[in-house]
């Protein structure tokens, strides 16, 4: 690449020299350094800067050079010489930089200009190669697409089988540990209410007795009281231990998520473990309200399906402003199961709509989700031979209906 010396090797003006510079913070400097009105003016005459009205007659005229040549003057009226020497000197450095400036700027615009040539000459070659394989692009590109759409997917699957099992690690590993301490626990306040209940007949042997020492001890320790009291508490301890064992049941069913395997199930069994691992978060959004109708067992990759309804759950979820409500609805029409789940969130606009099932793609904060819930709850569905449909609009709330074929329960 070769670059001609032309623009930056030409005569400048001392208007350009000085091109830099706002006129009055120049004046406003040179009047403060000489101490007296001045103005600077190019050679000819043409052109000043500074002052806008000549100076009174017998003005003093500084010649201010650039490249051995005089490039303009510095007039004032000031009689101070060494002030004036060093005004020109501060001008004549400035005209200096300006042509620097100058100088590297048409050496730029002159190599961007041979780049751009150098460039314009390799597109011109490209546009002929492309034109001499265009018939054959056009069949590759056609190719590559369905390749990429293939690797997409095998992607997706991928990333959706890893997190499934990193899932079923976890959750399979909290159940365990859980499961054994809450085992214990409850069996230990079953045996406590049978203690109370040894202790309440011992307690209509002291109420009826005659010694009032006894008594005495029975009404200070207000034994009566705790005797009617404790039977309630120990029945409310068992009833939440019972809770955490079906939520340890629930997350045992989630742990075998990753699993390949299908089985016959109910899919009500599966929205109600989805609703209980996700009720911590849905309960401070939303109320859960279930509509449940009676199901054939369908033959299905149960995980799969939990993580769908999951999915769905914590979407609905998500998109509440204000408490509302979720409804979750199952029944059979058409000989299909329809399984829907409704919201009163803030909805989705339509011209996101028919975004919502693109890869990656989502409405959250950064940082919030990774865009692949719906693409991966629509491939699971795909995968089960049915279909999934979402209805919306803003302010009005989201329904996603799911449709399921009922003989897959017999294959």
């Amino acid at each position: 690449m070769e670059i001609s010396p032309r623009g930056y090797e030409r005569a400048l003006s001392l208007h350009e020299l000085l091109s830099g510079v706002v006129p009055e913070k120049l004046s406003a400097a040179l009047g403060s350094l000489l101490g007296s009105p001045a103005r600077v003016v190019s050679a000819d005459g043409s052109w000043a800067l500074a002052s806008a009205q000549p100076l009174p007659m017998g003005a003093r005229r500084m010649p201010l050079f650039h490249d051995l040549e005089i490039a303009g003057y510095l007039e004032t009226t000031s009689n101070d010489d060494a002030h004036v020497r060093a005004a020109a000197m501060v001008l004549e450095s400035i005209m200096r930089s300006g042509a620097r400036y100058f100088m590297a700027s048409e050496m730029h615009i002159e190599v961007v200009q041979a780049d751009f040539e150098e460039l314009k000459r390799k597109h011109e070659a490209l546009m002929a190669s492309e034109a001499r394989y265009k018939a054959l692009a056009e069949h590759l590109e056609a190719r590559v697409k369905e390749q990429v759409e293939i690797i997409e997917t095998a992607h997706r699957h991928l990333y959706h089988a890893e997190k499934l099992a990193s899932v079923g690690q976890l959750a399979a590993g909290v159940a365990h540990e859980i499961n054994n301490p809450i085992g214990f626990i409850r069996s230990n306040l079953g045996t406590a209410l049978s203690y109370v209940q040894k202790f309440q007949s011992v307690a209509q042997y002291i109420k009826s007795c005659n010694d009032a020492e006894l008594i005495g001890l029975w009404q200070a320790a207000d034994l009566e009281f705790v005797m009617e009291d404790f039977p309630p508490l120990l029945q409310e301890s068992i009833a939440g231990a019972d809770r955490v064992t079906r939520i340890v049941a629930d997350l045992k069913g989630f742990s075998s998520v990753d699993q390949t395997e299908e089985e016959l199930v109910d899919l009500n069994d599966s929205i109600r473990s989805a609703c209980n691992v996700a009720a911590n978060r849905i309960n401070s959004r939303a109320d859960l309200k279930l509509s449940l109708g009676e199901l054939p067992r369908l033959r299905c990759k149960a995980g799969h399906l939990s993580q769908v309804f999951l999915n769905l759950l914590l979407n609905a979820a998500q998109a509440m402003t204000q408490r509302g409500e979720i409804q979750v609805r199952s029944g059979i029409e058409q000989g299909q199961i329809v399984i829907s789940v409704k919201d009163t969130g803030c909805g989705i606009s339509p011209d996101i709509l028919p975004r919502i099932f693109e890869p990656f793609f989502t409405t959250n904060d950064v940082g919030a989700g990774t865009g692949l819930g719906l693409t991966v709850s629509r491939d699971i569905i795909l995968a089960h031979g049915g279909n999934i449909d979402v209805s919306s609009a803003i302010g009005a709330g989201t329904t996603v209906t799911i449709h399921l074929p009922i003989d897959r329960r017999n294959k």
